[in-house]
């Protein structure tokens, strides 16, 4: 299976995915347009559409996608988006091209919000929970609800290869740098990350064991990252580090 990024809107990414045969699936198509190029220039046929949530910039497309092939559109339960029409559930197995991906839901910056992974190659698509050195705001579900969902996610092995949604990488390190001056790790990423933005590289797809140790979204057991929690507030216990390491960064 080949995995591509298509950049669409300033700054989120298309996922596609295409076998051998000339089959194709696309994940959370915000925008047709892009789609419908990318795959009349592959020569590829759509053959099914993975939605991780609702948001439009990740739905946006699916209605003249449809038009051009019915196809089915798997997303979560529970969701406001009307073209699902085929329903993903927690634990679910769903056949993809030549893999099956497991359903992992995922609640936080959505109710509805759910992340497809492939343990056979490795790759976890996950939309807007888990980014590269960040995750997403807490807009309709609560922070115990993201802080779980997160550890879900962190969890799986650390090979695992993240594909989100959004080229966020190099404006979250210089969050997670303000959290964690002192990380070698995270200096070492600032640099590597600096070098493929400056190629106009994504950064996409991460590495969950570098993200383990750069990114403070996963990291909210760690000393440095309870003691900058206690730095916004004294006295906080442990269980309100990553809320409160997230109302940070909404201010950041």
């Amino acid at each position: 299976m080949l995995i591509e990024a298509l950049p669409a809107f300033s700054d989120n990414y298309i996922w596609l995915l295409s076998d051998q045969h000339g089959n194709a699936f696309v994940v959370d198509p915000g925008d047709a347009t892009v789609v419908a190029s990318a795959l009349s220039e592959r020569n590829l046929q759509l053959a099914g559409i993975l939605i991780t949530h609702h948001h439009f910039d990740h739905t946006g497309g699916v209605q003249a996608l449809l038009e051009l092939a019915s196809v089915p559109v798997i997303g979560p339960e529970g969701s406001p988006f009307e073209h699902i029409n085929r329903i993903a559930t927690e634990g679910e197995w769903i056949p993809v091209l030549d893999r099956v991906f497991q359903v992992i839901k995922v609640p936080g910056h959505t109710l509805d919000h759910i992340a497809f992974y492939d343990p056979k190659g490795g790759h976890l698509f996950c939309g807007d929970t888990l980014f590269s050195g960040g995750c997403g705001r807490v807009f309709e579900g609560t922070f115990e609800q993201m802080q779980s969902s997160l550890t879900k996610l962190r969890d799986l092995p650390e090979e695992t290869r993240i594909y989100a949604a959004h080229e966020y990488t190099a404006n979250n390190l210089k969050f997670a740098r303000a959290v964690e001056p002192g990380n070698t790790a995270l200096a070492a990423r600032i640099e590597e990350v600096t070098q493929l933005r400056a190629l106009n590289t994504p950064t996409l797809p991460a590495i969950l064991g570098v993200e383990k140790a750069t990114n403070p979204f996963l990291r909210w057991d760690s000393p440095a990252v309870i003691k900058a929690a206690n730095s916004r507030r004294q006295g906080a216990s442990n269980e309100d580090v990553f809320q409160l390491i997230r109302e940070w960064k909404d201010s950041f």
